[in-house]
């Protein structure tokens, strides 16, 4: 593609040839204003109309077929040798060509275009000369409450625009309407009253995405509708992707749950609710495209152990996927668990690890904070050892979770693959019995990092609890991943109602228990252990224990009380009960209510504090009060999940390095890829696709040992299930109009003698952009240049042309009074100087 050479407002430009005088515009930051064009969507002049569109039971047939879309017109521009003005967002440059932007005449032809916008939406608060700042919960000038403008007040493109290209007097009042308002779909809100008909949803739904849901007709008035082409969205094969929300320049489209400053969170908020912020919509694409080995490699870019992550993860990005408000959400974790399962070793192929420091790091815990934490920390080059109180490595993951939810060998290659880098492991090793600090710091560690995590059972007294056939929960799940062969009685009850006491409850099935009862405080709803993972035991929710029943030493049961609330107003844990009481027969008793950490290595004088059984530290650095001890996870938390563990250890890591004279950045791409493809194409009944079931090892054969019960996908399934996300990731890349150029200028000559000789009114801002002035003046020029040599706090200023300027003046004055109480300049004193 060649080059031309063109002259806009007096400036030369290069441009590619094809290119559009408003796209070669844009690429020198000359500003031109348009409602209709989009840097990513195609013209709107010439799109095709649809024979019928609905706006919600509102059925509108096209009135004029043979008609296709139109532009706003307020992208006209004079070229040189042409009689009549020409729409930039449709003429291609040529070599020489001399274009004007701004005019008289093009002002008013663009003021005359912007009538028949504004005459069909909501403007009396644009043309309000108080409109900056206003909140439109009340009005000074009375205006009804149904013409006020919507909440993006103050934040919308047709305002900006509106205000740049000035509302001509010949613009007619607008005349209520009674519309459909759409606020039952799912994340967004269409508000048909609110349309101006620039139809950028429908060419961002036809061609950007390929799915074309929605389009528009004439109606009887000649006026483009726009609506879905069935009569609803899922009908219309709407994959609810809100590209169309994105590029609507006006209220007519509007994100349910989307915060101003929290767009990227909102908008994708299952990776922010990833406590380690994995591309989840990321590695879905690349699931989707087939595509397992690069999938893995994009969550190995922030977690070690997808494998294990995608087994036993409690998956909040599920909780927030927005595809859960369709029907169901994506089965992100299980996905995850694909993805691992695949690996090929993509990620081994493009990690690297820094150059060595000479730096040493003593990691105290191999569980999966600790680990991450020396995962990265080798990554930037440091020496790490990985000291375990236990045999193995693995923490809670190996010594907490069964076979049958995390099998050994999917752990054992993840560490391994951890170990790998050069870490030095050393197991057996207990800190405060077998090292001290102080023998850390004298074999040259310059920081330490515990991930000791909360090993330990959580005792509580209870009459009973001293019998030989009372297990504890942590406990008992250790045994037997320390492989040892336990045959429990008949009637086993498990008290308690989180993850633990679930592996408890179904670890005692597969350890010869025929009947298995869980009690717990917390009502079924409440229960912090997922549904899905609660099957074949009989349940006792809302009920806690009171004493453990026997006879000559041996259990016959559990007295329970019901317990009517688990947490006070404060959402504090502090459970209440009634006086009613139920006895239920048993031989054995699991107490699982919750864990607790070892913390019998801080001495009083080890500069760790311990509040409440955690380790307080920097919960921005995560390192303790004995500086260069760093902790996380359990050990420095309630206790989580491995994920937020994970995060820990991250964090930690980054820390660390930082202090160790590192830059702190952990970041790396395992997985080179470009910006997605914005044309995600159309698939039939998108809306109604459900949520694909993972295949399960039969009921029957899950007691005759600790087989994994998950199967995980088919690649079948899991590219269904990818397809599933709504890839709302991909109104990130999307561009937006530039906004019109402030109005505010320096205070210079060369600024200044751009001012029109006309009436009108200025304002003078400070260096902090603070008002310090409001003036009316017959030339604007002219008072503007005495203002230059007489006023030096003047740092900026603004003029705005009108000939009833004091009114105009009196109006500017009234609305800085309402916003800041005072008179401009600080004080009654200088006002003979400022107005």
């Amino acid at each position: 593609m060649g080059q031309v050479k063109l002259i806009i407002d007096g400036q030369e430009i290069e441009a590619d040839s094809g290119t559009t005088i408003l796209e070669a515009a844009g690429s020198a930051d000359i500003y031109i204003p348009s409602l209709c064009s989009h840097p990513d969507l195609p013209p709107a002049e010439g799109i095709e109309a649809a024979k019928v569109v609905y706006q919600g039971d509102r059925k509108i047939e096209n009135t004029m077929p043979e008609e296709s879309g139109k532009g706003c017109g307020l992208c006209v521009v004079e070229v040189e040798g042409e009689g009549e003005l020409v729409q930039s967002c449709q003429t291609e440059v040529k070599e020489g060509m001399v274009v004007i932007t701004d005019n008289d005449r093009i002002r008013e032809k663009r003021q005359e275009n912007l009538v028949p916008i504004l005459a069909r939406h909501r403007h009396a608060c644009l043309t309000c000369a108080q409109q900056e700042g206003c909140s439109r919960s009340q009005c000074s000038t009375n205006v009804p409450e149904n013409e006020r403008c919507c909440t993006q007040f103050g934040h919308c493109e047709l305002q900006n625009v509106a205000n740049y290209v000035g509302i001509s007097l010949a613009t007619p009042k607008w005349i209520p309407t009674d519309l459909p308002i759409l606020d039952n779909h799912p994340l967004f809100v269409r508000d048909y009253n609110l349309c101006i008909g620039c139809t950028r949803c429908i060419r961002a739904c036809r061609d950007l995405r390929g799915i074309e849901a929605i389009g528009f007709v004439y109606d009887e008035d000649g006026l483009v509708q726009v609506g879905t082409l069935g009569p609803t969205l899922e009908e219309s094969g709407c994959k609810f992707c809100t590209a169309c929300v994105e590029v609507c320049p006006t209220g007519a489209l509007m994100d349910k749950s989307v915060r101003p400053g929290k767009k990227e969170e909102d908008i994708v908020p299952c990776k922010d609710a990833c406590p380690a912020h994995i591309d989840i919509p990321g590695y879905l694409r690349l699931i989707g495209q087939g595509k397992r080995d690069e999938a893995n490699a994009v969550i190995r870019e922030k977690v070690p152990f997808p494998g294990i992550l995608g087994r036993v993860c409690i998956h909040p990005c599920e909780e927030a996927c927005r595809r859960g408000e369709v029907n169901d959400p994506v089965s992100i974790c299980v996905l995850k668990r694909y993805a691992a399962d695949g690996d090929k070793g993509l990620w081994k192929e493009n990690t690297k690890t820094g150059d060595a420091t000479g730096k040493k790091v003593a990691v105290v815990g191999a569980g999966p904070g600790g680990m991450t934490a020396a995962f990265y920390l080798r990554k930037q080059g440091h020496m790490v050892t990985v000291f375990e109180s236990r045999s193995r490595a693995g923490g809670m993951m190996r010594y907490g979770i069964p076979d049958y939810r995390l099998p050994g060998k999917v752990l054992d290659q993840e560490i391994r693959d951890i170990l790998a880098l050069g870490i030095e492991f050393r197991p057996n090793q207990a800190l405060g019995k077998d090292f001290t600090f102080d023998q850390l710091k004298n074999d040259g560690y310059e920081a330490v990092f515990l991930g000791v995590g909360a090993q330990l059972s959580r005792r509580i007294p209870l009459d009973g609890s001293d019998l030989p056939d009372v297990l504890w929960g942590v406990d008992f799940l250790g045994r037997i991943a320390e492989g040892e062969d336990i045959r429990l009685k008949d009637r086993v009850i498990v008290i308690g109602g989180g993850n633990v006491a679930v592996d408890v409850a179904l670890s005692a099935m597969r350890c010869g228990a025929k009947e298995v009862t869980m009690a717990c405080l917390e009502t079924r709803e409440e229960m912090p252990a997922h549904e899905w993972e609660v099957e074949g035991i009989r349940l006792m929710p809302s009920w806690g224990p009171h004493r453990i029943r026997s006879e000559n030493g041996q259990v016959t049961g559990m007295e329970l009380v019901r317990c009517t609330s688990v947490f006070d107003d404060k959402g504090n844990f502090n459970p209440t009960f009634d006086d009613t009481k139920e006895t239920i027969e048993g031989d054995q008793v699991i107490l699982a209510i919750g864990q607790a950490s070892d913390l019998s290595f801080i001495g009083d004088d080890s500069g760790v504090s311990v509040d409440r059984g955690l380790i307080v530290v920097d919960q921005e650095t995560l390192e303790t009060g004995l500086k260069g001890v760093y902790a996380g996870g359990d050990v420095a938390a309630m206790p989580g999940a491995i994920i937020h563990a994970i995060a820990a250890g991250r964090k930690a890591a980054s820390s660390i390095d930082k202090a160790l004279g590192g830059t702190g950045d952990i970041e790396e791409v395992l997985c080179e890829r470009d910006a997605p493809n914005q044309l995600i194409g159309r698939d039939e009944e998108f809306a109604l696709w459900p949520r694909e079931k993972v295949p399960e090892l039969e009921l029957e054969a899950r007691s005759e040992g600790f087989q994994e019960v998950a199967l995980g996908y088919t690649d079948e399934q899991a590219v269904k299930e990818a397809r599933r996300c709504l890839q709302c990731d991909l109104r990130l890349y999307l561009g937006a109009n530039p906004s019109p150029p402030e109005k505010i200028l320096a205070f210079n000559a060369e600024h200044i003698n751009e001012a029109p000789e006309e009436e009108g009114v200025y304002q003078l801002y400070d260096e902090e952009r603070n008002i310090i002035a409001i003036k009316g003046t017959a030339n604007l020029r002219e008072s503007l240049l005495q203002e230059l040599e007489d006023n030096e706090r003047a740092a900026f200023f603004d003029v705005e042309e009108d000939k009833m300027f004091s009114q105009r003046e009196s109006e500017l004055i009234q609305q800085y009074l309402q916003e800041h109480g005072e008179m401009p300049g600080g004080g009654d004193d200088e006002l003979d100087d400022l107005f």
